[in-house]
């Protein structure tokens, strides 16, 4: 175990010691200012009967707080939950330099956990919007990450914009245009692709929706700049059905600019999707290769659950980047078999069919000649 898993046990630890013994307060004679936050994004239908909740709130009104502070509220909340499974760090590379945790994850729409997909070994209660929510946030909290992208948000406006940006991240988010969760009843809104980043770490030069082809799906990018060290980097996140379309990145941005894409790609490494991006003028690399014996080999899942149609094990969830420009440091490991469990996920263990991608970045020390 190395010493950031180490340092994320720590904490976890007191948050959970300290928020079962705040229990009692939030949730009895008085509840804090950050825990009445969390339980104003409780309703699910929120966003949908009240049009205001759809304007992002300014950031200059929220009060800034602690993300110990939340991370002890979520366990308050949680007290009474089977703990969040526990994973480990991959040192990849030994030289330290200053890198920049960065975190992918398809955190399921609830609209759908709760009305379409059938997760027929799931509890009802592992999928309910209260104890969900905050599980989802601890995985988060958990590893800090410097740059955050998730899939199938649909509680972006009245949840992950006003809490997050509070601990300093500055978020944007791209709803589907078809998106089934307007399908459900009682739902919560389009679900879409959310990307936020740590304020005083990167400064936004500009954003972007690109589209790409086959079926003119959008996709967030936004280009930063490092405060630390100057340089710039551009961000896609997407939840990807399309086929080409991937060199207007590239196009977009210009030749000499790193490039970091992920998202859920619903498809398979021996799918075409994964050989065309693979193969593309981009020059990418998979992170997660990197954590397989020979370093060429994608893991061998990312999603794995039971439905009325029968289980599914697949990888289908990945962080391309610039191989010539960024470093991969360390890598998050995979939940194994055993702790996932014979009833897969969803579970109250873990609140996503998706497994969260988490790696340590850090540029290459020439600049020059990136893609």
């Amino acid at each position: 175990v190395n010493d950031r898993s180490r340092r994320i046990c720590e904490v976890l630890a007191v948050s959970r010691a300290s928020g079962a013994a705040r229990s009692e307060c939030s949730m009895g004679t008085g509840t804090s200012r950050l825990y009445s936050a969390l339980a104003k994004t409780l309703n699910s239908s929120a966003a949908s009967q009240h049009p205001e909740y759809l304007v992002s709130p300014d950031p200059e009104h929220l009060e800034p707080t602690d993300p110990k502070e939340l991370l002890e509220e979520c366990r308050a909340v949680l007290h009474t939950q089977p703990p969040r499974f526990q994973r480990d760090f991959v040192d990849l590379r030994t030289d330290c330099l200053s890198t920049h945790p960065f975190m992918q994850w398809n955190i399921l729409t609830q609209a759908l956990g709760e009305g379409k997909d059938n997760f027929v070994q799931c509890p009802v209660e592992a999928l309910k919007w209260k104890e969900r929510k905050c599980l989802i946030l601890e995985e988060i909290l958990a590893y800090q990450p410097d740059i955050l992208c998730l899939q199938e948000v649909n509680h972006y406006f009245d949840t992950f914009q006003p809490l997050l940006s509070r601990l300093g991240y500055q978020g944007t988010f791209f709803p589907k245009p078809w998106s089934p969760c307007l399908d459900v009843e009682h739902n919560n809104g389009p679900d879409g692709c959310a990307l936020f980043f740590l304020q005083n770490r990167f400064k936004l030069v500009n954003s972007a929706n690109i589209r790409l082809t086959a079926m003119t799906l959008k996709t967030n990018q936004v280009t930063l700049e490092c405060k630390e060290s100057g340089r710039q980097f551009c961000i896609a996140v997407t939840h990807l059905k399309a086929c080409t379309g991937w060199e207007r990145f590239r196009s977009a941005q210009g030749a000499k600019i790193s490039l970091i894409v992920c998202g859920d790609f619903n498809k398979e490494p021996t799918e075409e999707v994964y050989k065309h991006f693979a193969s593309c003028s981009l020059n990418q690399n998979s992170a997660y290769k990197l954590l397989s014996a020979d370093g060429q080999s994608e893991p061998p899942y990312t999603t794995w659950k039971i439905q009325t149609s029968g289980e599914c094990r697949h990888t289908l969830d990945y962080i391309w980047y610039s191989k010539h420009a960024l470093n991969v440091r360390s890598a998050l490991d995979l939940l194994t078999e055993e702790q996932i469990g014979p009833n897969r996920l969803p579970s109250f263990n873990y609140r996503s069919d998706h497994l969260s991608l988490v790696c340590d970045f850090s540029f290459t020390e020439e600049p020059d000649g990136l893609l």
